[in-house]
């Protein structure tokens, strides 16, 4: 793995391609001089990702709605999202909920379907095991043809798509690093 530092808009062009972008840009919600949303780079990293590539974006939900028009210009199509929880949130606006959490998003180019992007979901392995039983298949299923199913719980289960992580105070490399 390589860790460029510097500006993207100058670093990706020359440095891609590549299968992983992992962005913070700044989400541009407050008056602050480094909360500045950035132009130009959603293009330049579309372009800079292999045709299987992904790009995940750290943000809020208000940057993200915000600058929806911006990915579907660079041709990028949402797939999924992580919900992180954070250890402690932050307060810019005393009138609104303590944000005590950010979402990580993952977008891939249009160009290609999922089922070339996707790799094996994660897995954790903190599912106790308990009692395998027989279950009805629940209702919302609709038309599905009623049966029974058998289902083991414990063992791997997908991984949850809240994340919780401490903090890295007092160990980060950086002042605004992520867990």
């Amino acid at each position: 793995m390589t860790l460029l530092c510097g500006d993207c808009r100058d670093l990706m062009p020359a440095h891609g391609p590549y299968d992983l972008i992992v962005a913070d840009p700044p989400y541009g919600e407050t008056s602050l001089s480094w909360d500045r949303r950035i132009t130009g780079w959603l293009p330049l990293a579309a372009q800079a990702l292999t045709p299987t590539g992904s790009l995940w974006v750290f943000g809020s939900l208000r940057s993200f709605m915000a600058t929806s028009g911006d990915f579907r210009a660079a041709a990028l199509r949402h797939a999924q999202e992580i919900v992180w929880e954070k250890q402690n949130g932050s307060v810019f606006h005393a009138d609104r909920f303590r944000r005590v959490h950010e979402l990580v998003v993952q977008f891939y180019p249009t160009s290609v379907r999922w089922q070339s992007v996707y790799n094996a979901v994660a897995t954790t392995d903190d599912a106790r095991a308990r009692v395998v039983r027989r279950k009805q298949r629940p209702p919302h299923t609709g038309a599905i043809p009623s049966s029974t199913y058998r289902s083991l719980d414990g063992g791997p289960r997908l991984a949850r798509s809240v994340q919780r992580f401490r903090n890295a105070h007092g160990r980060a490399i950086h002042p605004t690093e992520k867990p």
